[in-house]
């Protein structure tokens, strides 16, 4: 994951960070197969920025640790802090909080962390995701929504089917542009994101902001530099087994 820890961008000013806590899970749900969205109620909570993310951490009883990065998906208005895990078979964190975490249930988080992907809410972007990576972008439209700015925002994901897709039914009413590998979407043929397909999503003064897989990441950068965006102006953020927020 490309980040600066806490800054913005010049002259912006820098963006929260909290230490450790604890949360109560105030809500359980898995909308998707082999995923689970939690709601957390934070003890002393710092509030966050669109794009920013939490880390849990699990302590067994002989004192071992494990820990993983989740990106918020709630605005910052919200009171509570929602969190998008997609289950992983060998994840020690996330198949502990998919399987076996209720309501009610304490666990261990630091956050809000990260200053890099950050959306201020007041200069206009660009987000390109590839499944799971639409989570800050969630938040992101979310907090547009509460202040009046959805306009700002252009928003294209790619999955593989919309029932993979996390919060699909929120995107397709935004009016993202919805890219479907293995299925058609509308009058969209099954395939890949195109250059073609951003073009009309560019406005100038956009920064665009890129969540997803390494594979993911790396082709929709390759695609957007290729189609005229100069680097500078592109924010990137990867997730999975050695990458960053999922």
């Amino acid at each position: 994951m490309t980040e600066d820890d806490g800054l913005l961008g010049a002259g912006v000013a820098r963006a929260p960070a909290g230490g450790w806590r604890t949360a109560t899970v105030s809500g359980v749900r898995r909308p998707i197969q082999r995923s689970v969205q939690l709601r957390l109620d934070v003890h002393d909570r710092v509030d966050h920025l669109p794009g920013q993310h939490y880390v849990v951490r699990l302590t067994a009883e002989d004192g071992y640790t494990a820990q993983r990065s989740y990106s918020v998906a709630s605005a910052p208005g919200d009171p509570l802090v929602e969190l998008f895990v997609e289950r992983l078979d060998d994840g020690e964190v996330s198949t502990y909080l998919a399987d076996v975490v209720e309501p009610g249930d304490e666990l261990e988080v630091r956050g809000p962390i990260g200053g890099w992907f950050v959306w201020d809410g007041a200069t206009p972007a660009l987000l390109v995701a590839g499944g799971a990576g639409v989570v800050p972008f969630v938040s992101m439209l979310r907090h547009a929504r509460a202040i009046g700015r959805e306009d700002l925002l252009r928003i294209a994901v790619s999955a593989r089917t919309l029932a993979q897709l996390p919060y699909a039914d929120e995107l397709v009413a935004a009016g993202a542009l919805v890219v479907l590998s293995r299925e058609q979407h509308g009058i969209r043929p099954p395939g890949r994101l195109r250059a073609d397909e951003l073009l009309p999503l560019w406005e100038p003064d956009q920064t665009t902001y890129v969540c997803g897989s390494t594979r993911f990441a790396e082709a929709a950068t390759q695609l957007l530099v290729a189609s005229g965006r100069p680097p500078s102006t592109i924010r990137v953020e990867r997730f999975g087994p050695s990458g960053g927020p999922a």
